[in-house]
């Protein structure tokens, strides 16, 4: 059964550019876009900034450099540096790379209302309207009303491609089966003597799945990270089949979650030191979720570009994290083939791969760009670019392109590149000195 519903939306900003989405992506975008000059409106689903950390108490952010340069500078710079001038003292020796939520939510406050961006939570993108290639209106329901939004650029940061899906985008979702990398609920502990604290081996979860602590006998375990002195971030526990676009899907992902949480418990009080007092204080209000839509964009970023640390005519950034892809199915088999991939595909300090600019346009769209974790990429890239320092780096030069077509009233691929590259440098980002000319000439009218 079906029925038609039909509304006029008051336009409630009219804005040069519109950003989907208030993770590190969105704020990248949203900033730079800002403090190039440009009106800014972004919609956040939920009550703060910060996307999977601050929802989901994703613990760490992951690496910011390569071993040797730092590789997330403008934006995630500003970040790392505002964690560690101002988390709590019991927090000072595990930043940066362990997140205190509250600093980080502070962070993004005060960084998105000094760039003059408007802003409002509780509100996300529910529709789009398309004309001629071209995004006119996002369609935005919030907490009391549904209203559109008019802009002249679009970026999609909100990691599942939601408005370039909306607005009819190709994209890709998971393997060639559509299974995608399992979901966890990640979750935050008090209690803990993190000096008793040792690495355990494998022989605490072969006497764990021995004593039937477990449901499921999940090898993968990646942890708790330490926050303070007694507290720690937990990303324990892989719930599979989880559709990270689906609300159903979702519903009982989070329901699964939370009971594996108690066996998580029961598992680090009874099997592991330094964890005899810990509990977990409260469980993240949305399951973390890895891996969905990946659109379609004028070049996919691929495995070959890792393999041979590529440099892009039109780099926009480079990132160094390995391939990181969580297994979708609990099997043994699934398991090894990610440590085995761990293992392998990851680069020696020093080295990195370059992100091309092509990678963030929308293929069959003239004035709509992708941040973070949706970007054009293939499955094994996108198990490298999900993580929050990149979401930085694409997010920046994101909104910056934006800006830069705003102000020239040019669609997203009559950008001047060369400019763009100049103004992501001077903010710090880390671009190659070697140049090779893999952007065709003509790619503006190929990609149409």
């Amino acid at each position: 059964m079906t029925v038609q519903y039909k509304m006029n939306l008051p336009v409630k900003y009219d804005v040069d550019v519109f950003v989907a989405g208030g993770g590190p992506a969105g704020v990248a975008a949203a900033v730079s876009a800002a403090q190039c000059g440009a009106s800014v409106f972004l919609a956040e689903s939920f009550g703060s900034f910060g996307g999977a950390a601050a929802g989901a108490l994703v613990p760490a952010f992951m690496q910011f450099t390569d071993g040797v340069r730092f590789l997330a500078g403008g934006v995630g710079r500003r970040v790392r540096d505002y964690i560690r001038a101002n988390c709590p003292e019991s927090s000072k020796k595990y930043c940066p790379d362990s997140i205190p939520i509250e600093t980080l939510k502070l962070c993004y406050d005060e960084m998105v209302l000094r760039s003059g961006a408007r802003f409002e939570f509780f509100s996300h993108v529910s529709g789009a309207m398309v004309e001629d290639r071209r995004l006119r209106y996002a369609v935005c329901t919030a907490k009391g009303e549904t209203y559109a939004v008019k802009a002249r650029l679009f970026i999609d940061c909100t990691g599942d491609g939601d408005l370039a899906f909306l607005a009819g985008a190709g994209y890709e979702q998971g393997d060639e089966n559509g299974d995608t990398m399992a979901a966890t609920l990640c979750a935050l502990w008090n209690g803990i003597d993190w000096s008793r604290v040792v690495k355990p081996d494998s022989r605490c979860l072969d006497r764990a799945f021995a004593d039937g602590v477990f449901a499921n006998e999940d090898r993968h375990l990646p942890g708790i990270w330490p926050i303070s002195t007694s507290t720690g971030g937990s990303n324990a526990g892989h719930v599979y089949g989880v559709d990270g676009t689906r609300a159903d899907s979702l519903t009982r992902g989070m329901v699964e979650g939370r009971r594996q949480l108690q066996e998580y418990r029961r598992y680090y009080k009874k099997y592991l030191s330094g964890y005899e007092a810990a509990e977990p204080v409260i469980s993240a209000a949305r399951i973390g979720i890895r891996e969905t839509r990946r659109i379609t964009g004028d070049y996919v970023l691929n495995i070959d570009d890792f393999l041979s640390r590529a440099v892009f005519e039109d780099e926009i950034g480079r990132y160094a994290y390995p391939i990181d892809i969580h297994s979708g199915k609990n099997t043994a088999e699934g398991y090894a083939e990610y440590e085995r991939k761990f293992a392998c595909l990851r680069y020696e300090k020093g080295e990195s791969y370059g992100i091309p600019y092509r990678s963030l346009l929308v293929k069959g769209f003239d004035n709509l760009l992708t941040a973070g974790r949706c970007i054009s990429a293939d499955r094994s890239m996108q198990a490298s670019v999900r993580v929050m320092p990149c979401c930085f780096i694409t997010g920046e030069a994101a909104g910056i392109a934006a800006a830069l077509a705003a102000a020239s009233d040019a669609d997203t691929r009559h950008v001047d590149v060369p400019r763009l590259q100049e103004k992501l440098l001077r903010l710090g980002s880390a671009l190659s000195t070697r140049r090779t000319p893999s952007v065709p000439a003509d790619y503006q009218e190929d990609h149409r």
